[in-house]
């Protein structure tokens, strides 16, 4: 689907079944979501520029996602997707600046762009030119980066009130709990670690847009590309804070159920050290001697009986008492 918008924010769909003959002169962006190869020959007719593919976007060396060609700049950058769900992932987006306006081109839906799209007839000044919309549109992308570093945070801070959170005294967990909040844990690191990774392909792609011409020559522009990278690398040393965090609750998590596994570990050595003298008692009177005194005596089950449970009580208060147990 390709939709065009005027420096208005107006959007115009443009199909490829009955294509226009032109565009508007006062369209600013071309946005090109999953667009199929009839699509992406129509914007090249308008532009005369080679629309990347699917395939290139793909590219993960610098040559392949940064660089200029036939007066048209060609930007590729990963954005984190459906955050709010348990799998998020990356989505490469390309971006060109050719004749004055931007081409994005992208089979995923980042939330920025509905986000900028919603916006965009509110911009101070609107956007006049393609270097100051996708610099705008840049803005948007990492605030929304921050966004979902928020959402990481407060998940991460509810999910360590759960593990560490106060519960009665004598009150156990439930069993498996501690093992399913592992899961909770990689989720989290999976939606940190490929927030980290957006934040490092957008610094890349900030640093290549600040030395295109057309931006060095609008001073809005610069400025704003400087404020955004500065943004970016604030961005990345907190994502890298929260990810030492989730670390710590990771091997929090697996010291508490070493802890709990100990703790069932010491019933069973409790249970040893209470029943292994009685047992050796009824082994001595489970032998089968011929002479044996006590079996004559009258008070010899009592007596063996007591023994037993003497033998029980005195080591398991001498461990407490030297506090092994």
């Amino acid at each position: 689907m390709i939709t065009a918008y005027r420096d208005n924010g107006q959007a115009v769909v443009i199909s490829a079944v009955q294509p226009p003959t032109s565009l508007p002169s006062d369209v600013v962006w071309i946005d090109m979501l999953r667009p199929d190869k009839a699509e992406d020959l129509l914007v090249e007719g308008f532009l005369g520029i080679d629309v990347p593919t699917r395939d290139d976007l793909k590219d993960i060396e610098p040559s392949s996602r940064l660089y200029t060609a036939k007066d048209a700049v060609f930007m590729t950058a990963s954005l984190v997707c459906k955050a709010e769900s348990g799998h998020p992932e990356l989505a490469d987006v390309a971006f060109v600046l050719a004749r004055g306006m931007v081409i994005t081109i992208r089979y995923d839906e980042p939330k920025a762009f509905d986000l900028f799209t919603a916006a965009m007839h509110r911009i101070p000044g609107g956007c006049s030119t393609g270097t100051v919309l996708v610099t705008r549109l840049f803005e948007t992308i990492v605030d929304r980066t921050a966004e979902i570093l928020e959402i990481a945070v407060a998940r991460i801070d509810g999910l360590s009130l759960q593990v560490f959170g106060d519960r009665p005294v004598g009150k156990r967990r439930p069993p498996h709990y501690l093992e399913a909040k592992l899961m909770d844990v990689a989720s989290h690191h999976r939606l940190v670690a490929k927030t980290r990774d957006s934040l490092a392909s957008l610094s890349r792609v900030l640093t290549f847009l600040y030395t295109v011409p057309a931006v060095q020559e609008n001073k809005e522009t610069k400025e704003l590309c400087r404020t955004i990278s500065r943004d970016i690398q604030s961005l990345s040393e907190h994502a890298s804070f929260i990810s030492g965090n989730i670390t710590f609750l990771l091997d929090a998590s697996l010291g508490l159920i070493n802890v709990e596994q100990n703790a069932i570990i010491k019933i069973f050595s409790i249970a040893a050290v209470v029943f292994l003298p009685p047992t050796l008692v009824a082994s001595l009177y489970g032998m089968n001697f011929d002479f044996m005194p006590e079996l004559k005596w009258a008070f010899g089950y009592p007596m063996a009986v007591i023994g037993m449970v003497i033998s029980a009580i005195v080591p398991y208060y001498f461990f407490r008492w030297k506090g092994w147990l």
